[in-house]
């Protein structure tokens, strides 16, 4: 098979047929490709008078070699994958896997593919009455501690953009996208370049997943939680779970601790169990919403109404005079700001996306970067309280309700609170109120944000609209703790214990936690991480 690069292809070929593509840009006659198959597809923006596609497309011939010497163009042949025939062992006892987020997911269902049965605890619902839940506290400020958008079947991820991009080069990423696909999500996201599920979409999937981990002997446990591990002489040996008000002891030799970002309480027992972790860097920011449709001129120019363009979207970074980065994330192409506390009586924000992507806002996390140097402590849980302090001021500062804090840019800009708002209105639910995020953050996290808006609008032309709307805080961009593990991902504390995924300080996203699932169960049944 070869794999040719850098196609370029109008926006007006979108659904043209790959083989004439292929063949005209390679300048052979059709009939000498037997198949082709697109393997990504990406915009390219830069000259927006010439807005266009860029396709890498596979294609299988007879005559490999004629192509790739003759061809003017960038061509590589591509290898079957050698599978590793690796022998797993079977375990005495069922491993238990904490956490149903994408690193426990994952990770139970390479267990439960290998015949080891996995037992998966999850503290809050499965994905509909968690639904219900989240929608409750979105439209009424009824808040579950248990079942929320940080907790849940499914995880933190779930209510975002469902987006699957990664830096990670791991093979197991396009594994992580098969999977997805296998269990129903659009199979466009094996070749986008920046491919994303919607919320909508991911339900779906998740609840696929779930019910091929239980036909394979898997057992999930959901409104259960952690209460303790059970140590023997440096060795799991069982964890202590409350459900329903009952605490039930499991008995097992291996845990695979896949908490989320957000298990705080968590965090706090492992401290007491003598488990080692640090604190870790992590940043802190507000979310910026924009039209849509100012977005895609921006980025498409006179193509920005092209149907097959969609929601436009952008990712951007800078680094400061002041040694501070500031950057974009998770940008939710027309999306909407999301309610996303876990505790009471704070305000935690986050940007969510269905798969269309139709609505009237595009919106993206700004964030300034922050160091253990910043927590004004060297405890390892420095980060936690750091994050609650100010999740708790913006509920303060808004009238001690969930309303949000919000700020038009220019008003931000000038540093005066905003009175009235323009043409762009707050997503935020259940409510909002105009605020100075002056009085929420200390004087390095505003400089650095109001830089960082300037110089992101050189960047993108409109970023720093006036009438832009600022909703915070933005908290929960990843972990402030990272639970200490050896090269084959086990506990350097305990033998058997297999820190995890985003809450244990090793990944960044939907697609990296789900990788380092599958690493710790290849890890815990092959006694050895590959």
């Amino acid at each position: 098979m070869l794999r040719i690069y850098n196609i370029p292809v109008s926006l007006d070929k979108n659904d043209c047929d790959l083989k004439l593509i292929a063949s005209d840009y390679l300048r052979v006659s059709k009939e000498r490709i037997k198949k082709a198959k697109l393997f990504k597809k990406s915009i390219d923006a830069r000259k927006k008078n010439n807005v266009h596609f860029i396709y890498c497309i596979d294609i299988e011939v007879d005559d490999e070699n004629k192509i790739i010497n003759n061809s003017k163009v960038k061509v590589e042949r591509i290898l079957p994958k050698i599978m590793n025939n690796i022998k797993h062992i079977k375990l005495d006892k069922r491993p238990v896997v904490i956490g149903f987020g994408p690193a426990g997911i994952f990770a139970a269902l390479t267990l439960a593919r290998s015949g080891q049965n996995p037992i998966i605890v999850e503290r809050g619902k499965d994905i509909d009455n968690r639904t219900n839940d989240v929608n409750k506290f979105w439209n009424f400020g009824e808040l579950d501690e248990n079942s929320n958008v940080q907790f849940g079947e499914g995880g933190a991820g779930t209510f975002s953009d469902g987006k699957l991009n990664t830096g990670t080069k791991d093979s197991r990423v396009r594994n992580v996208l098969e999977e997805f696909v296998r269990a129903g999500a659009p199979e466009e996201i094996l070749y986008s370049s920046k491919p994303h599920i919607g919320t909508d979409k991911l339900k779906d999937v998740i609840k696929n997943i779930r019910k091929e981990i239980i036909s394979l002997g898997g057992e999930i446990l959901f409104n259960a939680t952690l209460k303790k591990l059970i140590i023997e002489n440096e060795n799991i040996k069982g964890v202590m779970i409350s459900k329903e008000k009952e605490d039930i002891e499991i008995i097992t030799d291996n845990v695979i601790l896949a908490i989320g970002h957000s298990a705080r309480d968590t965090f706090e027992m492992l401290y007491n169990q003598n488990i080692e972790m640090e604190p870790k860097n992590f940043s802190i920011g507000v979310r910026i919403e924009h039209l849509q449709e100012m977005m895609n001129k921006s980025q498409y120019g006179k193509f920005y109404n092209h149907p097959n363009l969609g929601a436009a979207d952008y990712k951007l970074a800078v680094h400061l005079n002041n040694g501070r980065s500031v950057y974009t994330f998770c940008m939710c192409p027309g999306g909407e700001v999301v309610a996303s506390s876990s505790e009471k009586e704070s305000i935690v924000t986050n940007g969510m996306s269905e798969f269309a992507r139709n609505k009237i806002n595009a919106n993206s996390a700004i964030l300034v970067g922050i160091s253990p140097a910043d927590f004004g402590s060297n405890h390892p849980l420095a980060g936690v309280e750091f994050q609650r302090m100010y999740e708790r001021r913006a509920f303060k500062i808004s009238g001690r309700c969930y309303y949000a804090p919000v700020q038009r840019v220019e008003d931000f800009l000038e540093d005066k609170i905003t009175k009235k708002l323009g043409d762009i209105v707050p997503s935020y639910r259940p409510g909002y109120k105009f605020c100075n995020f002056s009085d929420l953050f200390p004087n390095y996290i505003i400089d650095s944000l109001k830089h960082g808006i300037i110089e992101m609008n050189n960047k993108l032309e409109g970023f720093s609209y006036p009438d832009a709307v600022l909703t915070g805080p933005e908290t929960r961009s990843s972990s402030p703790v990272r639970i200490l593990r050896d090269k084959n991902c086990e506990s350097i504390s305990f033998k058997g214990l297999y820190p995890c995924g985003e809450g244990a300080g090793y990944a960044g996203g939907i697609v990296s936690a789900a990788v380092d699932g599958i690493r710790c169960a290849e890890s815990l049944i092959h006694g050895v991480c590959y």
